[in-house]
């Protein structure tokens, strides 16, 4: 099986950079906005929990 050393996995990040290197902050903004989503969506629905659970022992 092939494992690429250190100098391989620099040459083709360099290389993916030159491709990809104009989309690239606005594709790390995109995945930033994702998560803060995802996070605030996981927050309102322990909060809906915690309302559910606190009319049930009300």
């Amino acid at each position: 099986m092939f494992t690429p050393g250190w100098t391989q996995l620099i040459v083709v990040l360099l290389i993916g950079l030159l491709f990809f290197g104009n989309r690239l902050p606005s594709t790390m903004r995109s995945l930033g906005q994702s998560i803060n989503e995802f996070k605030k969506g996981m927050k309102e629905s322990e909060d809906e929990e915690d309302d559910e659970q606190d009319k049930l022992e009300s």
